[in-house]
């Protein structure tokens, strides 16, 4: 069997609820030779056993990448989940956020060689998001920008901007003008220039901020370019309470020493050299 054109990575821990609407998101691509592999960050046992049963049900490719629950690990994660994807191209998203129907084409069509595409999301609102089942999505209720134009102007939807999909090439020059950094929930490249950066920073075991500027700051260091596709590879993030974010400080040392150093292969990666 030949392997897949892209393995799509979704960081997941714990709601399946959540997961289920973003894997709706992915049964109506437009772009279809793709894989997915869950990088499970130690969903508990009820969990896992669901998910068995899911995968063995979907219509999509899906292989579970799962350790035990120690915590925050969701570097680890995904450094494994690198290495079980089969396909030479990557998309990383996490597993709130549900794929507009041209997501994976988009990002695949517009790869290029040390360059890692940077997307961002639309942030729905509590309403809205509760009102998402996999079917409704399979049909197209986030297809309906004037739907969530209209929620963002009576409700707490935001970014809705972001949910217009760009056909034209003028608008979507316009529209990504401006460089922008990475966020790790929407982003792609191809899987030897990330492996040549040693994956993700292994040290980062505190949620917040910080894995993903590293993986920006590394590339940059290298010499990569950093592409917006904005209003191209569209996302919606479903409304849930922030997570636990009171220890980002310790996050913060690691990264001023990777710009001091100007580090670009981490020693503290997928192929670790220090402990």
């Amino acid at each position: 069997m030949n392997k897949p054109a892209v393995s799509i990575i979704i960081a997941f821990y714990n709601r399946m609820d959540f997961l289920q609407l973003v894997l709706a998101g992915f049964e109506r691509q437009n772009f279809i030779d793709f894989e997915i592999v869950l990088a499970d960050d130690g969903s508990n046992e009820g969990v896992v056993q669901q998910l068995r049963t899911y995968i063995s049900q979907s219509p999509l490719k899906i292989r579970h990448v799962w350790h035990e629950d120690h915590g925050w690990r969701k570097t680890k994660i995904l450094n494994k989940a690198v290495l079980a994807a089969e396909a030479d191209y990557l998309i990383l998203i996490d597993g709130d956020c549900i794929p507009h129907p041209a997501f994976v084409r988009e990002h695949y069509e517009n790869r290029q060689a040390k360059t890692i595409l940077a997307g961002r999301r639309v942030h729905l609102s509590k309403k809205f998001s509760v009102q998402l089942t996999p079917e409704n999505i399979r049909k197209g209720k986030l297809d309906h920008w004037l739907a969530l134009l209209w929620d963002s102007l009576i409700g707490d939807s935001k970014n809705v901007e972001k949910a217009l999909y760009l056909k034209s090439k003028w608008l979507r020059r316009f529209a990504n003008r401006k460089p922008k950094d990475l966020l790790g929930c929407n982003l792609s490249f191809h899987k030897e220039d990330l492996l040549a950066l040693n994956g993700y920073d292994e040290r980062y075991v505190n949620p917040g901020t910080g894995e993903d500027t590293d993986l920006y700051v590394r590339s940059l260091h290298i010499g990569y370019t950093i592409k917006p596709i904005l209003n191209m590879a569209i996302q919606y993030h479903l409304h849930h309470k922030k997570g636990e974010r009171s220890k980002m400080h310790e996050n913060g040392k690691i990264l001023l020493q990777t710009k001091a150093d100007k580090l670009i292969y981490t020693p503290y990666g997928i192929h670790q050299t220090k402990i």
